[in-house]
């Protein structure tokens, strides 16, 4: 099936690497127009020219208020409109308890929950207006089941979990729907600092087979078709979860 989501308007917030750019790919061949919002111009300069008219890059630091509130505005002003909010931006920082540091916790918050709190507010008066809208979170598997060395980023990812519930509760009179993704074991760049901190990549590799049922990682494209799904109206009926794509890890 093909345009699927002819006639949305996107926001996609990290969307020029990693499962984000599959995000975009998908997104943009479903007939979505996306305006990109991201810290790195270089890519976004980038997904500018490869996908051409309906993609705009915005460049902001997330991690700040007046960024994100400009970034919103700008993207509006361009679509007309906003139908579908998809925060997947985020970072991830490994390290032990005694080890991590305030900052880096602060660090792993501002971008991966906080941004995401500010974003939803901020946007939820363009999406009551487009009367049937839906905001999609990147979770993660970390969020339900935590991973050693990874504490920030497993409570973050939680916390969007907990984001994602209450926001779905309370915007569903709204005709606003929202979900989370959360993805186990994707091959993607994205996982270095969890990588390393497991003693490298030929010792995640070894586990591989051994905890996940499916026997191997996923690629970035294997995720991006359920941001699709929830962002279409075909999920119309799909709010207030956290969906897996784990490769029958959690069960």
């Amino acid at each position: 099936m093909s345009g699927r989501l002819s006639g949305k308007r996107v926001l996609l917030t990290g969307g020029v690497a990693n499962i984000g750019l599959a995000i975009l790919k998908a997104f943009v061949a479903e007939g979505a127009t996306v305006s990109v919002v991201d810290i790195d111009s270089t890519r976004g300069a980038d997904v500018e020219k490869r996908f051409g008219e309906r993609v705009r890059f915005i460049k902001a630091d997330i991690s700040k208020e007046d960024e994100i509130e400009a970034a919103i505005s700008r993207s509006v002003d361009w679509m007309g409109g906003l139908d579908t909010l998809c925060l997947n931006a985020g970072i991830q920082l490994s390290g032990k308890l005694e080890e991590f540091t305030t900052s880096n916790w602060d660090k792993v918050f501002a971008i991966n929950v906080r941004a995401n709190f500010i974003f939803a507010r901020e946007s939820v008066k363009h999406l009551r207006a487009a009367k049937k809208a839906s905001i999609v979170m990147m979770s993660s598997l970390a969020g339900k089941r935590g991973a050693p060395g990874l504490l920030s980023y497993s409570s973050s990812k939680a916390a969007v979990i907990g984001l994602t519930t209450t926001l779905a509760l309370e915007l569903a009179r709204d005709g606003i729907r929202v979900n989370a993704v959360c993805p186990g074991w994707i091959d993607t760049p994205f996982n270095q600092p969890a990588i390393e901190y497991l003693g490298g990549r030929d010792k995640q590799e070894s586990l591989v087979p051994i905890l996940i049922p499916l026997g191997r990682q996923a690629s970035p494209e294997e995720v991006a078709p359920l941001f699709v799904y929830l962002a279409s109206d075909e999920a119309s009926y799909v709010t207030a979860q956290a969906i897996n794509v784990d490769g029958g890890i959690y069960n």
